[in-house]
């Protein structure tokens, strides 16, 4: 059967109380990742104990098998405001093996506004009286009384007029305590039931979370005239990453590894800052913080490291102010998109965003009579808080799908040139080379030869392809001699930049002509690209893995897919010191104190760190050991990839574009939204969420709401993830996911009964509807 990796990038939107229908939704996605690594767990793991929907989740990926053995991972999540909120959290499972379990706690009973308003200036009996009718005109406009049950009526205007009646001009919520309760949520899910690391070793996991620095920080800009301007940069991404290479990870690629994406108090400054909605809670400021780890009599020692990532230009960082993500980014794409950079391939990939909207199209009921003309009070509000949030995607979709052609036209080129490569490899080592004894010498002669023999039959083509290259070799120097010496916290980035190319224009390193001259391969120009160019090693393994995991899928006897499994994890160790040498953390001290001083001025010193030509005859001597235990078949098919490479990188690198696309295929975008699960119940978020009332802030007036919203959030999210989950089959096949989908929707009512104490009628409703087909629907629930 064919192998696939579905890798969901994660994209979540705010929503104010609708946070509370994105846990439920996000708590199924990690519930789909949990039965996914239940079912490839190595021999003899652990087992893991799957829950409620996980063992549907199980039936259905097994189900799939005859045609298809699938494994899900969430590698990339991005979320603003409450999707920031909820993108931590699920982060925080994926990357340790938390338990999300104990969240519902969190929403239900937290997110309350008796739970949240600010002590100081909060409502007693007969505070503002006179505000009585505010409260009557703020009900009848804002929340409607539309569930049935008397107590939630009452409920619900109790706790509006006591927001009403609370503190003006000054946020009603209190940040101290928000701050406490994201804090000891965190704290929950790591004392919760510890299962494995939802994420394979050496996969790397991003999280990024978008706010809006109040204050704002200087951002250089170089014109023209005048050649450096300054404007003031509000936006910012607190980004959290984990390259999967922690203390106890095992080689083996598919071995999940207990990691973490950062401190417990990073996490929870990132998700108070981001949701910290202008007006409802304060700015959040590191102080709230500080304070929680004191009052818990816990440490932080990566405070100021973190810190100083967050903030490079700030020595106080008491001062840092931050607000609400989505008042200038509630649609995280961008870093998610930026993200799919180095990310390594292990099998042929389905990679997918999967954005959560909890309330589509819904500004369309909120902007009113499109005839009409706008009121001095809406036209403020619109403008400074609902359309900067409401702008459509349609410009990262225009992204994604650019992403998608460029890898269409890679793949298009490297199947077109296979027979004529096939061929200059044969000019270049000899018709028969694959009948010799493979020694790391010959290896390495080989690759020689037909790098100078690619260099000369490109023409034209590779003095083009050459400059390219030097450029990309001379700027990641430039980056990580930069990184090394900290010379972005000092604002000389362009001083280092400018030295690096004079010393490669003063050393000739730039004769990139010499390459196909007499003597090409001592040329100063291809000795600077053995000393420094990591790219082209990164991206020769891993071009070599993909050709593996092609040359799987033709294979039908098990015992030789497990051997050709067996040479992909020793290539991936072949790989791992390559891009070790991208970590900051591979160099030393020494070093590093020598870039801060004069970083061109030790170019060869990082040649030494670096170290490549001895990688090289290493990596050789275990390419060697690898290519000895493989059928000649393979063997020769490998050794084509391997020694054509460069064929290849002289038309992939101006296409690439740097070396950032690893996973070689297109990318799709699937929405996850009340409007998408019709299943159940059409008519969207209006026929099934409370939240949407009052602004989005509806689910803060009622636990019955949120427990509404939180359910719907499991039963939406389990019906599209079963679409998306089934969507991965070859087109054409035979598959029918309405079964999967009752059984998991009746999975959410039977584990959620127990604890949805406040809407036992809306349970019962579900309960008939999920088991009566609608007429025209094909047997769907």
């Amino acid at each position: 059967m064919r192998e696939k990796e579905l890798r969901l990038a994660l994209v979540c939107y705010g929503g104010v109380s609708l946070a509370v229908y994105m846990h439920g939704i996000t708590k199924e996605v990690w519930k789909l990742l949990r039965a996914s690594a239940a079912r490839g767990a190595p021999y003899g793991a652990t087992p893991v104990v799957v829950h409620d929907t996980e063992a549907v989740y199980l039936e259905l990926l097994d189900a799939l098998s005859p045609h298809l053995n699938l494994r899900v991972l969430t590698d990339i999540v991005a979320g603003a405001s409450a999707g920031g909120i909820n993108g931590i959290l699920l982060g925080h499972a994926i990357a340790g093996g938390h338990d999300m379990e104990p969240l519902r706690d969190l929403w239900l009973n937290g997110a309350d506004v008796e739970k949240l308003l600010e002590p100081i200036g909060a409502a007693r009996r007969f505070s503002k009286w006179w505000a009585s009718p505010l409260v009557w005109w703020a009900r009848r406009r804002g929340i409607g009384m539309d569930m049935a049950e008397p107590a939630v009526q009452a409920e619900v205007q109790s706790k509006l007029s006591r927001l009403m009646r609370s503190r003006w001009f000054k946020p009603p919520f209190s940040g101290d305590a928000f701050t406490r309760m994201l804090y000891d949520a965190l704290a929950a899910m790591e004392e919760g039931e510890r299962g494995p690391a939802l994420i394979p070793a050496g996969q790397p996991l991003d999280l990024f979370v978008t706010v809006t620095d109040y204050h704002g920080a200087p951002e250089h800009l170089r014109l023209h005239s005048p050649p450096d301007i300054v404007e003031t940069e509000h936006r910012l991404i607190i980004a959290f990453h984990s390259a999967g290479s922690a203390p106890g990870c095992g080689a083996d690629v598919d071995e999940p590894c207990a990691r973490s994406l950062g401190h417990r108090a990073e996490l929870t400054f990132a998700a108070r800052a981001t949701a910290s909605f202008p007006g409802a809670f304060p700015p959040a400021r590191i102080g709230e913080v500080d304070l929680v780890v004191k009052a818990r009599h816990e440490q932080w020692p990566e405070r100021e490291a973190f810190l100083a990532r967050l903030f490079p230009q700030r020595t106080n960082y008491a001062d840092a102010t931050l607000i609400d993500g989505s008042v200038l980014n509630n649609r995280p794409f961008g870093p998610a998109i930026e993200a799919l950079r180095h990310r390594p391939a292990h099998r042929e990939v389905d990679r997918r965003f999967v954005y959560i909207d909890p309330k589509p199209g819904m500004h369309r009921t909120l902007a009113g009579n499109p005839s009409a003309l706008p009121g001095w009070f809406s036209t403020v509000l619109r403008s400074l808080a609902d359309i900067p949030r409401e702008q459509p995607i349609r410009d990262n979709l225009a992204a994604i799908a650019a992403l998608s052609a460029r890898v269409r036209r890679l793949r298009f080129v490297v199947d077109g040139m296979t027979p004529q490569v096939d061929a200059a490899i044969e000019r270049a080592v000899g018709p028969r080379f694959f009948l010799f004894r493979l020694t790391p010498a010959r290896l390495s002669d080989w690759r020689t030869r037909t790098n100078g023999v690619a260099a000369k039959e490109a023409g034209f083509a590779y003095a083009a392809y050459a400059q390219l290259k030097l450029s990309h070799v001379v700027e990641s120097v430039v980056a990580r001699l930069n990184l090394l010496g900290d010379h972005a916290a000092r604002g000389t980035e362009e001083a280092t930049r400018a030295a690096v190319w004079a010393a490669v224009r003063a050393h000739g390193f730039d004769a990139v002509a010499a390459a196909t001259a007499r003597g090409g391969a001592a040329s100063e120009f291809v000795i600077f690209l053995r000393t420094f160019d990591l790219g082209f090693r990164i991206r020769r393994l891993r071009f070599l893995i993909r050709r593996v995991n092609a040359l799987v899928q033709g294979l039908g006897d098990i015992a030789e897919r497990r051997a050709v499994e067996g040479v992909k994890a020793a290539l991936y160790q072949i790989l791992a010191p390559y891009l070790d040498r991208r970590r900051a953390g591979f160099y030393d001290e020494v070093l590093r104190e020598a870039c801060a001083n004069d970083p061109s001025g030790n170019l060869s010193a990082l040649g030494e760190a670096m170290d490549l030509r001895d990688l090289d005859t290493l990596s050789d001597e275990r390419l060697t050991q690898v290519l000895a235990g493989v059928p000649s078949p393979l063997r020769r098919a490998m050794l084509r990839a391997y020694l054509g490479f460069p064929f290849y990188d002289i038309a992939m690198l101006p296409l690439l574009e740097g070396d950032g696309i690893d996973e070689f295929d297109e990318i799709l975008v699937d929405r996850i939204s009340p409007d998408d699960a019709q299943s159940i119940r059409r008519g969207g978020a209006a026929a099934t969420l409370k939240g949407i009332q009052f602004n989005a802030f509806g689910a803060f007036f009622s636990r019955a709401y949120r427990e509404n919203d939180y359910l719907w959030g499991r039963l939406h999210a389990a019906e599209r993830l079963i679409d998306i989950v089934v969507s991965t089959l070859p087109p054409g096949t035979p598959f029918d996911p309405v079964p999967y989908k009752r059984r998991a929707f009746h999975a959410v009512l039977d584990a959620e009964r127990p604890y949805l104490t406040s809407i036992p009628e809306l349970i019962a409703s579900l309960e008939t509807e999920i088991s009566t087909p609608r007429p025209g629907d094909g047997g769907a629930p």
